[in-house]
Order: structure tokens, then C-alpha cells, then sequence
């Protein structure tokens, strides 16, 4: 059986493919992150939510890309609900609150450009 492989403590190895999804694990009752690029321009956070689990209303200034790797979500942004799931997408615009839950366990990469 071939051993799964966790990437190097922080961030990724250039050139070195990874499978997004294990680079952060499930922890009952929680939300868990792991930023893997950080620059002054963006930042790129794997995300795993225990279900039930979230991020409560809040705005960020600037626009962020939310993408679900595994399992399905709940997102509003400025009142407006959209179930979100394995392969899909959404874009949390800048300076309009949103809030994030978890209908099951899932996982999120999200991709903030600060630029």
C-alpha cells in the first residue's frame, strides 16, 4: 500500500505536486487551516470543517476565490445563500460580509489577491 504524502511542514515544494485535499486534516468540533502560500500580493489557505462548523459573519477587503475540494457548504454573502459543493466555486467580494457553514465535513482552498 503506497504511504499517503502530508507536504513539508509549511507551505509547498516548488515543482512538487501535491494532492490539495490531505494537506489538512478533520478535527471533531473544529476549523482547521493551513496557509500554503503567503506574499504580499495573496495568500493561498486549505480549510477543513468539522460539520456543522464555520465562519461567522464577517467581511475581508478584498476579493477572495472559495473553491470546495470535498464535501458541501453553506455561503452568504450580503444575505444571499448558495450551497456549494465538491468542484465548485464561488467569489467572496471584497468588503461584503459573508459567513461560511459547513452541511457536512468539507474542505475549501481559498485564494485571496490583495493586489
Amino acid at each position: 500500500m503506497e504511504e499517503k504524502h502530508f507536504g513539508p511542514p509549511r507551505g509547498l515544494i516548488p515543482g512538487q505536486k501535491e494532492i490539495l485535499s490531505l494537506l489538512v486534516a478533520y478535527q471533531e468540533g473544529s476549523v482547521v487551516s493551513r496557509t500554503i502560500i503567503n506574499k504580499r500580493e495573496g495568500t493561498v489557505t486549505i480549510f477543513a470543517f468539522d460539520e456543522g462548523e464555520g465562519l461567522s459573519e464577517h467581511t475581508a477587503p478584498y476579493d477572495a476565490l472559495l473553491h470546495i475540494l470535498e464535501g458541501r457548504a453553506e455561503i452568504t454573502i450580503s444575505g444571499k445563500t448558495s450551497s456549494v459543493e465538491q468542484g465548485e466555486a464561488i467569489i467572496l467580494p471584497a468588503g461584503k460580509p459573508h459567513v461560511v457553514r459547513a452541511l457536512s465535513r468539507f474542505k475549501m482552498l481559498l485564494t485571496m489577491v490583495r493586489t
